[in-house]
């Protein structure tokens, strides 16, 4: 059996992740690692918990005693533990600094020390390059973050890539662009659109709404992840975007036609700040490996829309019942007319 650890798999990618890669890796064996924080939610874990190939640890990235024995034993370590929401960051940047770098710094050190180690995948982002006024970003252009999130991750970025650089960790780097998908907490734009609007609720859109991004669909992302476990070069980066670029006002209007909701229910609110533009991804580097997204948006999105609409009993606890969530959400959106 390949010994697995996956950080952060009781959060939305992670957890699509491990969910992905027992099925499609019958001599894995995946121990998952998640600290439980409001994001991380063991119910993403329904149906695999008790999997006989399948371990779950609650644990901190960030505390040696818990995180060095499983990454000494692991084969394959993919780091997605991160705090990851830009407007939390930009209320609490501490938070992201601990987990996001000082965390990547703890399994780095304890990588250095893995016997079996033969691939350590970085999980980053596309927004470590910044706003993109045009074009597309690719793997060596330089890194512009321009908020505490986007910062933290562009650091664990490159220190992933020192600890290969200087200590040959078999690290690989991923930038990938927004994902959505099934299990994303309610805080981000696609599952807090789509719940508000089931439930006839005004959908905040920041500013203009002409930010634009590129829409990955999280098991098209899964699936890149596994080309560049199989394939990837040691010390490289990779870009994984779905070629999907929608302008947040165009996606608003799909979400609600989908949930059959009007467009009187959009409510502009005040831009955060830092708010970059538009992200872009060059994907032709790991396209040269044998990845394609098999995704068209327009499917994710209505598959995404069905999900949440028969899964209340996942989302309603979180909106209703919890206090730090109706707090979050007050703070975020109902002061920013």
């Amino acid at each position: 059996m390949v010994e697995v650890l996956v950080t952060g798999g009781a959060g939305f990618i992670g957890s699509n992740f491990v969910r992905h890669a027992l099925a499609a890796h019958g001599d894995w064996r995946i121990t998952t690692l998640d600290k439980l924080t409001y994001a991380g939610r063991l119910e993403n874990l329904d149906g695999i918990m008790d999997h006989p190939r399948h371990e779950f640890v609650k644990g901190d990235v960030s505390d040696p005693a818990v995180a060095d024995p499983l990454v000494r034993a692991s084969e394959i370590v993919v780091h997605f533990a991160a705090e990851t929401h830009v407007d939390r960051s930009i209320a609490s940047a501490g938070e992201f600094i601990m987990t996001d770098v000082f965390g990547t710094f703890v399994l780095l050190e304890a990588a250095r020390q893995a016997p079996r180690l033969r691939r350590f995948v970085q999980i980053s982002t596309d927004e470590v390059y910044g706003s993109v006024s045009s074009g597309a970003s690719r793997e060596g252009d330089e890194l512009k973050p321009r908020n505490p999130y986007s910062a933290s991750k562009a650091g664990a970025d490159r220190l992933a890539y020192s600890y290969w650089a200087t200590y040959q960790v078999p690290v690989v780097i991923t930038r990938a662009s927004n994902n959505y998908g099934p299990y994303q907490f309610p805080e981000k734009i696609i599952p807090l659109f789509i719940t508000n609007a089931i439930d006839e609720v005004p959908v905040p859109l920041y500013g203009d709404g002409l930010n634009e991004r590129d829409w990955l669909h999280v098991l098209d992302h899964c699936r890149a992840l596994d080309v560049v476990i199989d394939r990837g070069d040691d010390g490289e980066v990779y870009n994984i975007g779905g070629g999907n670029h929608v302008r947040n006002i165009d996606l608003t209007r799909r979400i609600l036609s989908l949930v059959g909701r009007p467009e009187s229910l959009i409510r502009p609110v005040a831009d955060r700040p830092g708010h970059d533009r538009r992200y872009s991804l060059d994907t032709s580097k790991l396209q040269s490996l044998g990845w394609r997204p098999q995704t068209a948006f327009e499917q994710g999105l209505a598959d995404t829309v069905a999900w949440y609409r028969d899964h209340p009993s996942w989302w309603r606890p979180i909106k209703d019942e919890d206090p730090e969530f109706r707090k979050y959400y007050q703070e975020h959106y109902g002061n920013r007319r």
